[in-house]
């Protein structure tokens, strides 16, 4: 059983990643080209942890080519942690903008104006924007509408 070997759709079905994924990540590098018995991939059983390392490395929000990168370091080193910062700096900035849209959208439901361009606060954020502030400080000087 030590010695068990995965064709690629093995590998597909414990893993739910579709076969041409797993084919995509081979040329990327991120799995190392198995051995091929009568032409057919067969991967080591270690290939399952490797491919649920790439899909969660991909759902915190690296992109493929950074969980290439990742993968490429020490696991844990200081290298990895650098990287984890900066994804984590990147992840701060998009929730930043995340929660300002939303604050947006918010307010356009809770608005009271039929017509939005009636609204004070609306087209304060709207003159905002065209002078050059970012979704977040056009909102950041106005007091949350109900």
């Amino acid at each position: 059983m030590g010695d068990e070997q995965l064709t690629i759709g093995e590998l597909a079905n414990r893993t739910g990643v579709a076969t041409s994924a797993l084919r995509y990540w081979e040329e990327l590098g991120l799995l190392t080209a198995p051995a091929r018995v009568s032409g057919q991939r067969r991967y080591p059983p270690s290939a399952v942890g490797l491919v649920g390392l790439i899909l969660l490395l991909r759902d915190v929000g690296f992109t493929l080519r950074e969980v290439k990168e990742l993968m490429a370091r020490s696991p844990g080193g200081a290298e990895w942690r650098e990287l984890q910062r900066g994804k984590l700096a990147e992840l701060d900035r998009r929730i930043a903008l995340a929660q300002a849209a939303r604050t947006a959208i918010v307010h356009g439901l809770a608005c009271p104006h039929e017509d939005l361009s009636e609204c004070a606060t609306f087209t304060d954020v709207v003159a905002a924007r065209l002078a050059g502030a970012s979704l977040e400080e056009a909102h950041s000087h106005r007091p949350p509408s109900p």
